[in-house]
């Protein structure tokens, strides 16, 4: 392993639709390791299909975390994702077993891999709900296009559309006079018990990725994606409001767009979400890209990935 104190910490991150799954389980089967997701939406229970959860089979018998475990209804902020995930890390250390953390939210792989400290941010009613009427009377854009001139790399993190938490990072900027973005970096911890070392899935053909994104959402309607976001939206709307899967679908069932519009729809704000996840992770300097295009299926990949991980002193075999 490795010579200093530290035990290392697997990163597999990248797009939507990149393979990272099947990485994590594979690399887990060879290395003797458990999964730690890095998924905004996947550790919410009920909605399986549309956050794209891993199949039993796709899990290969290999223990995942951080998948499932919360009701729709109940607050969960990258500060309690930040705090679970680092226990769950440590644990399966503890077990002698090596963790692996793989998904798509950047701001959840940055929070572990840099140990960043979250403060408690502070509210302020009267701010909300002045911003809520602008949203109402100028519509969602408005704010969005002021959250893109005061703080752009949350506008770039933030999917415009996600209107609870394009109106929460300005907030914090009326309230305490800084950006989200700056007070993530000044909440950086001390020195971290692991070595991240992270692995990047891409495509050198990005029509590809686009392509394989149209195909998943295709095998998404086969296994019944338009009934469990008839569920999820009638039951828990505040938090589907704002998820790519769900919120497509709500013209569908108010009868103003047809299913193949909606479907259509989802498609295109998936590949705009990857698109955002590849310029989030283009920005860190760690990651090691595999282009998945480029190699032999997921063996090719998984060989890759080992290769360097050996390169980097993180494995012996």
């Amino acid at each position: 392993m490795m010579s200093n104190e530290k035990f290392p910490l697997i990163c597999v991150v990248g797009p939507t639709a990149s393979g990272k799954t099947g990485l994590a389980a594979a690399l887990a089967q060879r290395l003797d390791g458990e999964v730690v997701s890095a998924d905004s939406m996947q550790i919410y229970q009920g909605m399986s299909i549309g956050t794209a959860k891993p199949a039993v089979e796709e899990m290969r018998g290999i223990p995942h975390h951080m998948i499932d475990f919360l009701s729709p209804k109940e607050r969960f902020s990258v500060a309690d994702y930040a705090a679970m995930a680092r226990k769950a890390i440590l644990d399966i250390h503890k077990r002698g077993r090596l963790p692996i953390l793989a998904g798509g939210t950047g701001l959840y792989v940055q929070a572990v891999t840099e140990g960043i400290l979250f403060q408690e941010e502070p509210e302020n009613p009267e701010i909300r709900r002045r911003l809520e009427r602008r949203a109402e009377e100028k519509g969602a854009a408005d704010l969005f296009r002021e959250l893109q001139a005061v703080d752009p790399p949350s506008a770039e993190r933030i999917d415009r559309n996600n209107e609870k938490r394009v109106l929460r990072a300005l907030e914090i900027y009326y309230l305490t006079g800084e950006t989200m973005t700056e007070r993530l970096k000044r909440s950086r911890a001390g020195e971290l018990p692991f070595q991240p070392v992270l692995i990047g899935l891409s495509f050198s053909d990005r029509q590809k990725l686009y392509a394989r994104i149209e195909q998943r959402v295709d095998q998404m309607m086969e296994r019944g994606l338009l009934e469990e976001a008839g569920r999820v939206l009638q039951d828990l709307g505040i938090t589907a409001s704002g998820a790519i899967g769900y919120k497509e679908f709500l013209p569908y069932f108010q009868g103003t767009a047809s299913l193949e519009e909606a479907v259509e729809q989802l498609k295109r704000d998936t590949r705009r979400y990857a698109k955002r996840q590849l310029t989030w992770f283009k920005r860190d300097a760690r990651i090691h890209w595999i282009f998945v295009d480029q190699e032999e299926g997921l063996d090719g990949i998984l060989q890759n990935s080992l290769a360097y991980l050996k390169k980097q002193g993180m494995i012996e075999k």
